[in-house]
């Protein structure tokens, strides 16, 4: 799934500020990058065929939210980037996530640490049902 700048940024104004109507997140980007409100309610329309934001009707308008969390999104964008290279060689995948931990500070392989120990305890209760 490939994401424009403006799909990209309009999804982090609505983890941000869900829900929200075309109106509302034209007059948030109108200062800073301009551009109509057609460009907005396109892009709004287009996540939600991607299903990536789930809306209600409000009126005469739409209400917008997510449809999945960021770290979800990020996951599934890392899978879909990946998976033509998994199936050659699954340890590029591991070497790649390697690669990028040297850009980490402390901290942050701490939670990356925590993390996947989480998941080797959800894989171990799987494998004792």
């Amino acid at each position: 799934m490939l994401l424009g700048e403006l799909e990209k940024q309009v999804l982090e104004y609505l983890w941000k500020n869900q829900p929200a109507d075309a109106k509302q997140v034209h007059s948030y980007f109108e200062k800073d990058r301009g551009g109509s409100l057609n460009t907005i309610q396109s892009t709004l329309e287009r996540l939600f065929k991607k299903d990536l934001l789930s809306r209600v009707k409000n009126g005469h308008a739409y209400q917008y939210f997510p449809k999945v969390a960021r770290q979800e999104l990020i996951g599934q964008l890392i899978k879909s980037i990946t998976h033509d290279f998994v199936s050659e060689d699954e340890n590029s995948v591991v070497a790649a996530f390697s690669s990028i931990s040297s850009d980490l500070d402390e901290d942050q392989l701490d939670k990356l640490e925590a993390m996947i120990e989480q998941q080797r305890k959800k894989l171990q209760i799987k494998a004792e049902k």
